[in-house]
């Protein structure tokens, strides 16, 4: 009897992991989607503290209006970024009718120097929080550019497509200050971004999935 119960949960989860692929296949297989084709584009931007932060500013500040209405999230512990942010989008709305913005916080995922073990435990603690906040937004497009805190909002955009809620693209553009390696973020969303974009032809040469444009920021 054992046995056969043994069996029925092993066919079980078998069943559960095909499903699961398939509806990964399906997923990469529409992520030749490209935003603003069709209207609006509502994206959600992950600023981190600090150069993060600068680039990601400067990469918004190149997009143009159809990106709205804009959702930033940042640290909770992030005591500079928000101030950055509110200066960015008031000078946008000089040039438009009304600046679409709204700025979240959740925990952060990952301290400079914080042990693995610990961050782990810090990053689910992140997902808590971010997956209620992107279920909520629904956003067409994560942009994130490698603060630790892109990882649990990344995860939570990609479940939202993999129980088939909404399609989230994914869009990571490493920091201009990695020449020759990817950051952690990096390493970890080149396997799972639409798109991955590099700012440094080496980078380009030793992931070859990576998209290089020159300098974007």
């Amino acid at each position: 009897m054992f046995s056969s119960v043994f069996c029925g949960v092993l066919c079980g989860a078998f069943l559960v992991l095909i499903l699961f692929l398939l509806r990964v296949i399906v997923l990469r297989a529409g992520a030749k989607c490209k935003p603003a084709e069709k209207g609006s584009v509502c994206v959600l931007v992950v600023a981190g503290s600090g150069g993060h932060t600068t680039e990601i500013i400067r990469l918004m500040g190149s997009l143009s209006q159809s990106y709205t209405p804009r959702h930033y999230v940042i640290a909770d512990t992030d005591t500079m970024s928000e101030e950055k942010i509110r200066t960015f989008e008031a000078s946008k709305e000089k040039s438009s009718t009304q600046a679409q913005f709204t700025i979240h916080r959740i925990p952060r995922s990952r301290e400079v120097r914080q042990s693995w073990g610990s961050s782990v435990l810090s990053s689910i603690y992140a997902l808590l929080y971010s997956l209620p906040l992107v279920f909520r937004l629904r956003p067409d497009m994560v942009l994130c550019n490698g603060p630790g805190t892109c990882i649990p909002l990344c995860a939570a955009g990609w479940l939202l497509g993999i129980l088939g809620l909404k399609r989230v693209l994914l869009v990571y553009v490493e920091s201009i200050c990695r020449v020759e390696s990817l950051s952690l973020s990096g390493k970890i969303l080149y396997h799972f971004a639409d798109y991955f974009f590099v700012q440094w032809k080496p980078l380009q040469d030793k992931y070859p999935k990576s998209i290089y444009i020159g300098r974007i920021v």
